[in-house]
Formats: structure tokens, C-alpha cells, sequence
């Protein structure tokens, strides 16, 4: 497998809306009483956090109003991050009304204010939201299930290399990615939980 290849694997294996999905799921198995709710409830939050945000951005590729799925151009982010950002808000009044645990309430509220953080510093300048959301779980992982879970981290790195080498995003984009959303996710995960 060439470096290219290798490279796309990773940028779309750990694709913000993939691991935005399997964290929520499995923060709702480890917080809710019973399998079934846990499962149920992390299906729902994914569903607002990651599915329905990321299907507005394909029906954006296939229109012609968005460049690609990872919305390469900058200029064109901040409408897919608010709508984003809305559904978000949607899925939080969904879970407080089927009672979801605070753990997973805590969560989703880090994703939306990470996604606010995004769209703000990407009006100005093309934060990785990649290494964002990827160090923002490997924190909230290390919180929930122990700092053995550091062994995550270099999970991020590969998946910073892996926008430099596809020329999606320079090191300081990847960098300062990584640094706002393991602070974002730390503390508004830490504060609510």
C-alpha cells in the first residue's frame, strides 16, 4: 500500500463522524443501566451528533454547493458546522427527555461546543477538526474508562499524518486540532460529567 493510500485509509477509517459515532455509542453502553438503553440512547446521540450532520454534508457534495466530504475548502465550513451545531442542540433536548445518563448528556454537549470552537476558528483559518475530534475522544475515553487508555494517543498522531501527507491541512493545523479539542473535550466533558 503506498503512503497516499495508506494515508486516505486512515483519513477516512477515523473520519470525525466515525469516531464521534463509536465514542457516543459506547459511552451510552458504559453509563446507562441495561445493555439495550445504553445502546438505544448512544444510537440516538450518534444519530444527532454525527449521522445527520455528516448526510447534510453529503447531500452538499452531490448538490455542488460543498467541495468534498471533509469540506477541503475553509470558506465553505461554517454552514455544514452550524447546522451541525443544530442538530447537535436537537439531540441534546432528545436525550434529556429520555432521561440519558449525565456521562452522555456531558458528551454531546462537548461535541456541540467543539463544533462551535471549530466553526469560529474556521472562519479565519483551517483548524483540523480530524485531530480535533480524535484527541477530543482519546480524552474522554482516558476519563471514563482510565488513563490505560493513553495508549489511544497515537491514534491522533497517525491521523495527523495522515491530513499532512493528503495535503489537506499543514502540522499547525494538525497540531493546534489536536490541542483545542483534547482542552474543549477535557473540560467541557470534565466539568458536566
Amino acid at each position: 500500500m503506498t503512503s497516499q493510500r495508506l494515508a486516505r485509509f486512515v483519513t477516512e477509517a477515523f473520519a470525525p463522524a466515525v469516531l464521534v459515532s463509536v465514542l457516543l455509542v459506547l459511552l451510552g453502553v458504559h453509563a446507562e443501566p441495561g445493555l439495550a438503553r445504553g445502546l438505544a440512547l448512544g444510537v440516538v446521540a450518534a444519530l444527532f451528533e454525527s449521522v445527520l450532520p455528516f448526510l447534510y454534508i453529503l447531500r452538499g457534495v452531490r448538490s455542488g454547493r460543498l467541495s468534498d466530504h471533509h469540506i477541503g475548502d475553509r470558506r465553505q465550513r461554517l454552514i455544514p458546522l452550524l447546522v451541525g451545531l443544530g442538530s447537535v442542540v436537537a439531540g441534546f433536548v432528545v436525550l434529556l427527555l429520555a432521561h440519558a445518563h449525565r456521562e452522555l448528556l456531558a458528551a454531546v454537549v462537548a461535541g456541540g461546543v467543539g463544533l462551535l470552537v471549530a466553526a469560529v476558528i474556521n472562519h479565519w483559518w483551517k483548524m483540523s477538526i480530524h485531530t480535533a475530534v480524535a484527541a477530543g475522544a482519546v480524552v474522554i475515553l482516558m476519563m471514563v474508562y482510565g488513563p490505560f487508555l493513553i495508549v489511544a494517543a497515537p491514534l491522533v498522531g497517525a491521523i495527523g499524518w495522515s491530513r499532512v501527507a493528503l495535503k489537506d491541512h499543514t502540522v499547525a493545523q494538525v497540531v493546534v486540532g489536536t490541542v483545542v479539542g483534547a482542552v474543549v473535550a477535557g473540560g467541557v466533558f470534565g466539568g458536566l460529567r
